[in-house]
C-alpha cells in the first residue's frame, strides 16, 4: 500500500431505497460484549490451573486483553478466540467451558 491509507472501524451503514428500514441492531454487539467479559473471567480462572502449560499460558495472556476489549478488530478478536479455544480443547474437561464460551462469541462475531 502507498501513501498514506486509511482505516475505518466501527459502523458503515448505507441504505438505497426500500422501506422499514430500521438500521443496525446493537443488541448483538452487547451480546458479544457480555460474552466475551464471561470468558475473559473463565481465562483468568484456567490461567492459574497446572494443566495449562507455560507456552499456553503466554497464550491465553496475550489473547485477554484482545477478547476483553470492545475496542479490538474482529480480525484479532477472531484470531484471539480460536487461540483460547484450541487451547481449551487440548486440556480435557477443565477447558471445555471455555472452548464452548469462546465457540459461542465466534458464532456471535459471524
Amino acid at each position: 500500500m502507498s501513501g498514506g491509507g486509511s482505516y475505518h472501524y466501527g459502523d458503515s451503514v448505507n441504505m438505497y431505497g426500500g422501506s422499514g428500514n430500521t438500521g443496525i441492531d446493537k443488541r448483538q454487539m452487547a451480546d458479544i460484549g457480555r460474552s466475551c467479559r464471561e470468558l475473559a473471567d473463565l481465562l483468568v480462572a484456567l490461567r492459574g490451573d497446572p494443566a495449562v502449560a507455560p507456552a499456553s499460558a503466554q497464550v491465553l495472556d496475550d489473547a485477554l486483553p484482545v477478547i476483553a476489549s470492545d475496542a479490538s478488530p474482529v480480525p484479532e478478536r477472531r484470531r484471539a478466540l480460536i487461540a483460547v479455544a484450541t487451547i481449551a480443547a487440548t486440556i480435557g474437561a477443565v477447558g471445555q467451558p471455555i472452548a464452548e464460551a469462546a465457540n459461542k462469541v465466534l458464532g456471535l462475531l459471524g
